[in-house]
């Protein structure tokens, strides 16, 4: 429990900080890139508007958008990837398209798929966001389905008739809990990485949304005079990322953790 607390707390935080914010999101209160004091405990941004507010209210679709992504990305791989373990035919397949889709920059593909997606938006971000993070997630849990698929009540399984859909919900899956357990936690971390590189290329939210990735790009040029407005969204999205792969981490079964560290 202590392990996961910060990461519950954190995202409580983001869900709830919109009501818990000071002032109107696009409401100037000070000079712009003011230092901390008075009505505005972290300053101001290059419009004057409170570095707090924007804070408290640009993490929640910042976490809702990854964690979407994360779910895609994880149960779109557990799929392929134990179908992959079943099916070497397919598996070679899925493993070549994966080879093709890793040789894409994270940043080429965001910039791909966001700006020639119809009306491009949070859609197009979740679309680029899960294609460039299934082929990494479909190795790991391929490598973990395929001493399960050599098992002997699996082959019993298989001999037996069942349809493919059975071996792979009902007889595979359940044997790799600690697995995805582990994957989510470290697609989480992957997911706010694309998530906000996007929102600082101004793929994603745009101005005036108040956004952590948004904030970074926006007050870059007065970092000098108000440190607070880039470091203050920078340290948020770092600890969200690392709090919410730590609290996977300590899901994962204790019987499991040995095998997700060989691979």
């Amino acid at each position: 429990m202590p392990r996961t607390l910060p990461a519950l707390l954190l995202v409580l935080l983001a869900v709830v900080g919109p009501w818990l914010a000071p002032h109107a999101v696009d409401a100037p209160v000070a000079a712009p890139y003011a230092e901390p004091g008075g009505g505005a405990p972290l300053g101001g941004d290059q419009l004057g508007r409170d570095v707090l507010t924007r804070l408290l209210a640009g993490g929640r679709d910042l976490i809702a958008t990854s964690l979407l992504v994360t779910a895609l990305v994880t149960g779109i791989a557990a799929v392929l990837g134990t179908v992959a373990a079943l099916r070497p035919g397919v598996g070679r397949v899925i493993d070549r398209a994966a080879d093709v889709l890793m040789l894409l920059p994270a940043v080429l593909g965001i910039l791909l798929i966001t700006l020639s997606w119809p009306d491009g938006g949070r859609v197009a971000l979740v679309a680029a966001a899960t294609v460039l993070g299934v082929p990494y997630a479909v190795r790991l849990v391929a490598a973990a389905a395929a001493p399960v698929v050599a098992s002997g009540y699996l082959e019993a399984a298989a001999v037996g008739g069942e349809r493919l859909w059975y071996l792979v919900v009902r007889e595979v899956l359940p044997n790799l809990r600690a697995t995805l357990l582990a994957l989510f936690g470290l697609r989480f971390v992957a997911a706010v990485y694309v998530v906000a590189t996007a929102g600082f290329l101004q793929v994603g939210p745009q101005p005036p949304a108040a956004d952590w990735a948004l904030m970074i790009r926006e007050n870059q040029g007065g970092i000098l005079l108000n440190p607070w407005a880039v470091l203050a969204p920078g340290i948020a999205i770092g600890l969200l990322a690392m709090s919410v792969n730590l609290a996977a981490a300590a899901l994962v079964p204790a019987a499991g953790r040995k095998a997700v560290t060989s691979l």
